[in-house]
């Protein structure tokens, strides 16, 4: 008989309930113990929840806090010393490796995150060393096993731990074992990475270790294809094997044939563990027929093709989406029903129910076509005229940086943000009435203009240079635009975490893209009429929106791009026409969105640079264009960078130690620069003197006439208070570097 598995499932409660919990620990209005129940209660109504969907094989162990990776770190003693000896307790020292720490006498700095993999999810990376000493400080697996059953040196390389580490794996899953359990997956997304083939030799010798007192051991891998890595992966002495089919349907035929003489249990991962869209159950069980039909049902699982940490909690929860629109989605809850049934369909079901789940299925995946067919055609002629004359500016960098100089009169070292200031209650509350029709659409706009001018007087007053107007009107970076867009629907409570309690609301592409009217050019020229100073406008950019929204899978992605790019390019022609001189595209999500296998990336930053091009080249030398990036490794893509050509680029640096500025200087970038100050993920303050150190440590790879002095990213999660106190002492950082490098 085929199983069914689900690999994760979103940890963030049905109506967000972890979130609230969290912060209100945090804020400490609630305790830890409190904190926990609520995290067990989460828990089982998860595993309650996939039980009813008729899932066999249940996931535990996978559920956090606040970051999976950051609980293994935690669990295996991998703790930074300066996190060690505060006189706090474990969960405190958990949550000040997350997001930093400044009370109680603490002021320590969060780790550094990086996206995980291709996706929006963000991960605290793990600091190792060659003083590492893991040890197993608890056995979060095996405790939430029993609840859900009962309810650097510059020599060091991280792998050489791996004899270190593979002890304390070992008691894990002896442990386990113990306990009786009979599986255990165990996640190795990066055997679809080529780099994963030099550790052929530490995969093979990790696991004939792990399996000599451990329950049967499913190595799972997902986002992408095992290509060469196969030749290694089908060998290892484990009990099953897990691959993405929804990413790579091609590669079935190759890992059939690598497994089809061993033992190993195949798990196919069916059914979309990264979208929205409902699965077409026929197309997966025609692929899943040719594994049972290659090694018999008995050895084959169907299953989701990643955690559904990616995907809303359950469509139950859509109350305002029409019925041809839920008719079209899958969220978490929905998928663990699809494998489910594509296991009884894989078994040869008789049973009727499945029969008929199978032919409604059928029914709606043919509305769905239908409905593709019916594009905007002026939308697509336009996609088809590009020519690459719209993906140039006039004239070079240097030319257009004189023309930018002599028309925003900016010093040296200039200051800004990123675009967003404090979302306070207030301003959700009035979003709220808006939205219940409590207040009207003239009180609404008369309440935005006051907290534009609030926001515009306290930068003039702390002493900013390029001014924002803190985007007190928009929702989220990538929805805001998205309500304004034709060929968008969006949720209620599609709620996806990013990081930690930072939920997000994708919104889901459905039709060709189009810019029905002007979207900023309202606030942004409002916000420069209360000023002297210079006001940047800020926008989306056109790879960030589809990376960050849920796309649609019946055309490509750079067709997506292009026509997000083209609205984007009429909006800031607008926001040139209407008096705004400088104009930041965000790209954020450009590096994430890059393949996972080298072999693809070309493609993939041809129109990824293109896009942004296309949306910011329409514009006369003097205004100034800007992008900003978040946790990017740019060595491998630099060249794609410098042809992004922003005349300035803002990237997230401080928890990095600067190491993203290596790039910068080894590839001789040109063009302005603005590499973080401080992070605005912590709600720590950073001094003064740390910013200044900072400055000069910026400074030692850059040149000093290229730089901007600005935060991480835009200030929308902080509070007013440390907002005002870090920007004050960025501004005086900034001032001092203009006399001291005068």
């Amino acid at each position: 008989m085929v199983l069914s598995s689900v690999l994760g499932f979103p940890r963030i409660g049905k109506n967000r309930e972890v979130k609230k919990a969290v912060e209100a620990y945090w804020a400490g209005k609630s305790s830890a113990e409190e904190l926990q129940k609520v995290a067990a209660e989460t828990r089982k109504w998860n595993w309650t929840s996939i039980k009813e969907q008729g899932v066999d094989l249940i996931p535990s162990g996978e559920f956090t806090l606040y970051d999976h990776v950051l609980d293994h770190s935690a669990a295996f003693n991998a703790i930074p010393p300066r996190y060690v000896g505060l006189g706090i307790s474990d969960l405190d020292v958990y949550f000040a490796m997350g997001r930093g720490r400044q009370a109680d006498g603490v002021d320590v700095p969060a780790a550094e995150m990086k996206k995980w993999f291709d996706s929006n999810y963000h991960y605290v990376v793990p600091e190792l060393s060659e003083q590492t000493e893991f040890k197993l400080n608890y056995n979060k697996a095996l405790n939430e096993y029993k609840e859900a059953k009962a309810a650097a040196s510059p020599n060091f390389q991280p792998i050489s731990l791996l004899p270190k580490l593979l002890p304390i794996y070992k008691q894990l899953l002896s442990e386990l074992k113990a306990e009786g359990v009979t599986w255990v997956q165990i996640d190795e997304p990066h055997l679809v990475m080529d780099v994963a083939e030099q550790h052929a030799e530490h995969y093979t010798s990790a696991y004939t270790e792990l399996v000599k007192d451990a329950p049967n051991l499913l190595v799972t891998t997902y986002f992408g294809r095992l290509g060469s890595n196969l030749s290694f992966a089908a060998k290892l002495p484990v009990a099953g094997l897990h691959i993405d089919l929804d990413r790579e349907p091609k590669q079935l035929g190759d890992v059939l044939n690598a497994v089809k003489d061993t033992s190993l249990v195949l798990s196919l991962g069916l059914v979309s563990g990264r979208n929205i869209w409902k699965t077409d159950l026929t197309a997966a069980a025609n692929l899943g027929r040719q594994a049972v039909e290659t090694l018999g049902a008995d050895r084959v699982i169907a299953a989701t093709s990643s955690s559904l940490l990616h995907t809303p909690v359950t469509l139950a929860s859509e109350n305002k989406l029409t019925n041809q629109q839920k008719d079209w989605f899958s969220f978490a809850l929905e998928k663990a029903g699809e494998v489910a049934t594509l296991a009884a369909i894989l078994s040869d079901s008789q049973d009727a129910a499945v029969a008929k789940k199978l032919e409604e299925n059928k029914a709606s995946i043919a509305q769905r076509r239908d409905f593709e067919h019916n594009s905007d055609d002026a939308v697509r002629k336009r996609v088809a005229a590009i020519t690459s004359e719209q993906l140039q500016r006039k004239n070079p960098f240097p030319v257009r940086r004189e023309a930018q100089k002599k028309h925003l009169s900016l010093p040296k070292f200039p200051t800004t943000t990123i675009g967003s200031f404090p979302q306070t209650k207030e301003i959700r509350q009035a979003r709220a009435q808006l939205t219940k029709g409590a207040i009207t659409e003239e009180q609404y706009e008369e309440f935005i203009k006051k907290e534009i001018d609030s926001v515009v007087k306290f930068q003039e007053d702390v002493g900013l240079d390029l001014l924002v107007h803190g985007e007190p009107e928009r929702n989220d970076m990538v929805q805001y635009f998205g309500e304004q867009f034709q060929g968008f629907v969006f949720t209620q409570n599609g709620w996806v975490q990013s990081y930690g309690s930072r939920y997000v609301r994708p919104p889901i592409i459905v039709s060709d893209v189009s810019r029905p009217h002007p979207i900023t050019v309202r606030w942004s020229s409002y916000a420069q009429s209360v000023t002297k100073k210079p006001m940047k406008g800020m926008l989306t950019g056109p790879v960030t929106i589809l990376n960050w929204s849920f796309p649609r899978v019946d055309i490509s992605r750079e067709t997506q791009s292009k026509q997000l790019a083209l609205a984007l390019r009429d909006e800031v022609c607008d926001l040139e026409k209407a008096g705004i001189y400088a104009i930041q595209v965000d790209e954020p999500a450009i590096r994430e969105g890059l393949p996972l296998r080298r072999v693809d990336w070309d493609n993939y930053l041809t129109w990824a640079v293109d896009s942004f091009r296309l949306a910011t080249s329409g514009v006369e030398d003097s205004t100034q264009t800007h992008s900003h990036f978040c946790y990017s490794d740019f060595n491998d893509i630099f060249p794609s960078i410098q042809r992004l050509d922003a005349d300035v680029i803002s990237i997230e640096a401080s928890k990095s130690d600067l190491k993203v500025l290596n790039a910068f200087q080894q590839f001789g970038y040109k063009n302005e620069i603005g590499p973080g100050v401080y992070d605005i993920h912590s709600p720590r303050v950073p001094g003064e003197q740390e910013i200044k150190d900072r400055i000069k440590a910026m400074l030692n790879l850059l040149p000093a006439d290229l730089l901007f002095v600005n935060p991480d990213c835009g200030l929308k999660t902080r509070g007013w208070k440390e907002t005002e106190a870090s920007l004050k002492n960025l501004v005086a950082a900034a001032r001092w570097a203009r006399e001291e490098f005068a």
